[in-house]
């Protein structure tokens, strides 16, 4: 008499390949390369590429050429050096649209005390280097400080910053532009190229600047603070990131770069263009969410941020070659805003429903790390 012993239940990790048949293991090329196209940052530079196809197809023998990218470059510069600090303030869920009032009051008062020195030197231009970056940082402290002590919204704080700042610097100038600037900054920042090549200095600058931060934000343990803090600032306190310090830090930082900017902005244009900057600060928040960093905070990415740049940056070019009136550009620019916001809280929606595990395993991780 034969007894049949039922088969031994066996245990499959669902999330592997033998739960799903149509799984793809995350270590094959075929799931690494679906992963990078989930990544926000690659999916706004495959529509950069396409923006890129489409403009040169319709004007080939005038977008694509190097004179017309080297001048777009050139172009996105400044605001590459803001959009730095503007991911590390939206990655903590905080936003910061004082930027560019900080940018025009700091140019303000770096003219002033290089025409106090006099000269056209490296010297002078040293004094006004740290005397925008001086100014910078202290708009960006008082703007951190409100935030992480006073505890008044970043909107309404960073909002009175870019009325103050801007009302100080048309105080001080008496509402009229201040055109005396070093030649030094002009001839060698603002309108020179790298030795031996044709790109301009003031571009290679902000390159520079969004390597250096770069790897501050993903690889230090300032920038791993600033996730945690835009993931969960409660978890952040629990372990031990001192979350006050972290906030005023960060706009601290967004407020230094800004001051730096507006040192470029006087070499580039000669002047302090004090009218100049009243869509900046949209200019560079649409780019840091369109490059996929959340408004949400806790993700972004520098790379992410420099590649939305570029999209406003061709569109408008590219408009005003082919003969569109560039202010679609603005209807265009606003477009991607939505889609990329919209796209960004689906997956939120996502993570928090089917998928919730993989955002508290980020940020388990996170937490980890920042502990060692």
């Amino acid at each position: 008499m034969s007894v049949h012993t039922p088969a031994k239940p066996t245990t499959t990790d669902p999330g592997s390949s033998r739960a799903n048949p149509n799984a793809v293991d995350a270590d094959t090329p075929v799931g690494a390369l679906r992963r990078i196209l989930r990544v926000q940052a690659f999916q706004i530079l495959l529509v950069l590429v396409v923006i890129f196809i489409i403009f040169t197809v319709m004007a080939p023998t005038a977008f694509p050429q190097w004179t017309n990218l080297r001048q777009v470059i050139q172009n996105m510069s400044i605001l590459g050096v803001l959009g730095i600090g503007s991911t590390f303030v939206i990655i903590t869920s905080g936003i910061d649209l004082s930027v560019g009032s900080v940018l025009v009051f700091s140019g303000v008062v770096s003219a002033k005390a290089m025409i106090f020195v006099g000269g056209d030197g490296w010297g002078t231009a040293l004094v006004g280097l740290v005397v925008a970056l001086a100014s910078g940082l202290a708009w960006g402290s008082l703007n951190g400080w409100l935030i992480a002590k006073a505890k008044v919204p970043p909107l309404i704080v960073t909002l009175g910053s870019l009325g103050a700042a801007l009302g100080l610097a048309q105080v001080i100038t008496g509402g009229v532009d201040i055109t005396a600037v070093p030649a030094v900054l002009s001839d060698n920042i603002g309108y020179g190229n790298l030795v031996g090549t044709t790109l301009p200095l003031i571009s290679v600058i902000a390159i520079v600047f969004l390597v250096v931060f770069g790897i501050i934000l993903h690889r230090t343990k300032f920038g791993l603070h600033t996730f945690v803090l835009g993931s969960n600032e409660e978890a952040a306190r629990r372990v031990g990131v001192k979350v006050d310090r972290q906030l005023i830090s960060v706009y601290a930082l967004s407020g230094g770069l800004a001051g730096f900017a507006g040192l470029l902005s006087l070499a580039q244009f000669g002047t302090t263009a004090i009218a100049g900057q009243s869509q900046t600060n949209l200019n560079v928040i649409a780019a840091v969410v369109i490059g996929g960093t959340s408004v949400l905070g806790g993700v972004g990415t520098i790379f992410g941020t420099a590649v939305g740049l570029c999209i406003p940056a061709f569109l408008q070019n590219g408009f005003v070659i082919i003969g569109v009136q560039p202010f679609w550009q603005q209807v265009a620019v606003g477009f991607v805003l939505v889609v990329a916001v919209y796209i960004d809280q689906r997956r939120r929606t996502a993570a928090s429903r089917g998928g919730g595990g993989m955002r508290t395993a980020s940020l388990t991780g996170l937490l980890r790390r920042s502990k060692n």
